[in-house]
Formats: structure tokens, sequence, C-alpha cells
């Protein structure tokens, strides 16, 4: 049996998100919305999406939540199935070795193309610090959604708009592989410190140990997430949704 996103708490939260359409609702303003709620696990993988719900949630037509879809199957975060629809995709391990070797490239090399310091660090800080705070409360899915953002900062230090929108795409794709594990707190609490760490050297203007330490982390998050990954989600087998 199918896992069907259409009822209840997902929809709810959903239509509360029409409001950000405003009046010139456009497929790519759709595509922003899921995006995220699918990044935030409302829309897990292997779920399928319901065009007439979700379109009336938000209150769009099938035709602009169609083109939503086939935007976010572009990003790689959707699959359509023929006579079937629209399903959150379900990674596999070779994809999860992918996304890291982007990361690699990327975060990594924002780090060493910084200038003289001191650097714009601002939104690194804020993401370290939201962090911190929701391991604090015990909230580890909020904790995974700063760790996202410290490492979407990372890269934003390349001032690099074309940069900032690949890496808001890998990184939303990535959050495909945490929602079907089963202890988030195994996967982020250890990188605290971590971001800590590459946050001081980069606020004492050693953006080279920044790098280095950049490189390790990246290394043992992607062994760690690959070990762990399970090679069927809940929702249905990786090779059957891609």
């Amino acid at each position: 049996m199918t896992a069907d996103a259409g009822s209840g708490l997902e929809l709810t939260e959903l239509a509360a998100d029409r409001a950000l359409l405003g009046r010139t609702s456009t497929a790519e303003r759709v595509a922003g919305i899921l995006r995220e709620r699918i990044a935030q696990g409302f829309f897990l993988p292997g779920v399928r999406l319901s065009e007439e719900r979700i379109g009336s949630a938000l209150g769009v037509s099938r035709n602009t939540l169609r083109e939503a879809f086939r935007l976010l199957t572009h990003e790689r975060l959707l699959v359509h199935r023929l006579n079937k629809g629209a399903f959150v995709r379900v990674l596999s391990a070779a994809d999860i070795a992918d996304i890291y070797r982007v990361r690699k490239l990327v975060e990594c090399a924002a780090v060493r193309g910084l200038g003289e310091p001191p650097h714009p660090l601002k939104d690194v800080a804020v993401a370290v610090e939201a962090g911190e705070q929701a391991a604090a409360r015990s909230q580890w899915n909020d904790c995974g959604t700063a760790n996202i953002h410290f490492h979407q900062a990372l890269a934003g230090l390349a001032g690099s708009e074309r940069t900032d929108d690949l890496m808001r795409g890998v990184l939303a794709e990535l959050r495909l592989a945490f929602h079907v594990m089963d202890d988030p707190r195994r996967f982020y609490e250890p990188y605290l410190a971590r971001n800590r760490e590459i946050l001081t050297s980069l606020e004492n203007g050693d953006a080279a140990a920044a790098e280095r330490m950049l490189g390790y982390y990246l290394e043992d998050s992607r062994r760690q997430v690959i070990e762990a990954y399970p090679e069927q989600s809940p929702h249905g087998s990786g090779s059957g949704l891609r």
C-alpha cells in the first residue's frame, strides 16, 4: 500500500502557507513552499503528493501545481511514476555519496576563497547558536534544520546567488536521507561542537584551519550517514521510487 500525503497535519500546515502566495501566485513560489515542507519532513520519502488536496490547500490550479512538481522533480526532490503521480524521492547510497561530493566541492571552496578578515559570519553564527539552543531543548529536528542553515551559510560566504541556489537544492535533497533515520540525535549532536569550532576559526581569521576541519567533518558525516542509511525506507524501496 502506498502512503499518500493528503490529509491531517500535513495539509493543515500547508493551508497556512496559502497566504505566502499572494495575488501573483507562480509555480516557482509553490515549488518553494513544497521544497521547504519536504525539507522539514512534512512530506516524507516515498509519500505520494495529492494534486487535488495540495492544490486545494494552497488555492492554486492543477496546472500550476503540476509545474511546481516538475520543477521539484528537476531538483531531484520528487519523482513521477507513470499513471500514479508524484512522489517524494527516496535516496540511494549512491545519491548520498554524490551529494556529499558536491557539498565538499562547494563548501570547502567557499571557505578557501575568503579574503582577508573580518568575514561576514553573522548567518553562520546565528545557525550555530540556533543548533545549540535546539539541542538544549532536545528538539533534534530543529537542530537538524539549524545544521542545514549552518552549511548554507558557509556556502553563502562565496557571495554567489548561483551557489546559494545550488546548495539550497542539494541540502534539501540531503534532508530526505535524514527523514528515514530512526535517531536524529545520533546524527546531529556530535556535530554541534564541530560547527562551533569552525565558526571560531573563521572568527579568528584562520580560514585554512576552518577548511581543513570542514573537510574532515564532511567525510565523517558522509560515512556515518551511508553506514546507517536503511536499504529500504519505511515508505517504499529506493529503487522502486527513483
